[in-house]
């Protein structure tokens, strides 16, 4: 079985782990997409229209012997105006025939099999430097993918030790790429507490949180999640695979538990 290193918070080798099976596998691209769609079709937020609307008048039709459409219209509006209300689809300013409800279900389904291949195909793809490069990720000072680093990382409870940490394992042409990405929104969201994007940066997977979570809020790009918590959305944002991640030894040494599926 192949070996790769494990580093220290320096940034020095520190021994040597068995690489698990999980990244041998080759990384299925249309998987991950139709993961993807489904765990975004989770987020969305229903949207339908009242029952009643455009229902909520006085209006009433003339009927037979005017000469006019039967349309109803608003009462006291005198002459025939062309001031036709609400209740009939096709009149100006009538309601929807058929207008979006909120029982519709806009949640997609998919199978177990394909969701596991996916995060299978994902973890897979960040430990093939063809993929994460594709993505759009720095590796110039990266040692080797993929990147495992001591437990001790765990405990770090300071951002400014934290930064310094991955600046020791080649991070820090990608951190200050991160930095240098974030620009105001687009559109409304600036004022719903939204203004500025960054693009993904680091994903740090641990198996245990005993301040890192804290420490790395601050820092651009930056994600951190246990490795029982993994999604698509993390391993693959915007269902694009190959984001560069960082393990923590414990958490690389829980993929030897995942049943390769082929």
């Amino acid at each position: 079985m192949e070996k790769i290193n494990i580093y220290d918070l320096d940034g020095k080798k520190k021994g040597l782990i068995d690489k698990p099976e999980i990244f041998s596998v080759k990384p299925r691209k249309d998987l991950i997409h139709v993961a993807n769609n489904v765990s975004q079709s989770k987020s969305k937020q229903t949207q339908g229209r009242d029952i009643r609307a455009g229902l909520k008048n006085i209006s009433e039709g003339w009927g037979t012997g005017y000469g006019m459409s039967r349309a109803p219209r608003r009462k006291g509006s005198g002459f025939p105006t062309a001031r036709n209300v609400g209740r009939v689809p096709f009149a100006k300013g009538g309601r929807r025939t058929h207008p979006i409800k909120s029982e519709k279900v806009i949640g997609k389904k998919i199978n177990k099999k394909i969701k596991k291949l996916s995060i299978i195909s994902a973890i897979s793809a960040s430990g093939d430097k063809y993929w994460v490069l594709k993505r759009g990720h720095n590796l110039d000072n990266i040692p080797e993918l993929p990147l495992v680093i001591d437990d001790k990382i765990q405990t770090i409870k300071k951002t400014e030790r934290m930064y310094s940490i991955l600046c020791n394992l080649g991070f820090k042409e990608e951190l200050l790429k991160i930095k240098k990405s974030r620009k105001i929104r687009s559109g409304k969201g600036k004022v719903r507490g939204r203004k500025y994007k960054n693009k993904k940066g680091i994903l740090i997977i641990i198996k245990e949180d005993f301040g890192i979570v804290k420490a790395s809020r601050n820092v651009p790009g930056t994600d951190v999640i246990m490795v029982e918590n993994v999604s698509i959305n993390n391993l693959a944002p915007g269902g694009v695979s190959g984001r560069l991640i960082l393990w923590s030894q414990s958490a690389f040494s829980e993929l030897n538990n995942f049943e390769v599926l082929i």
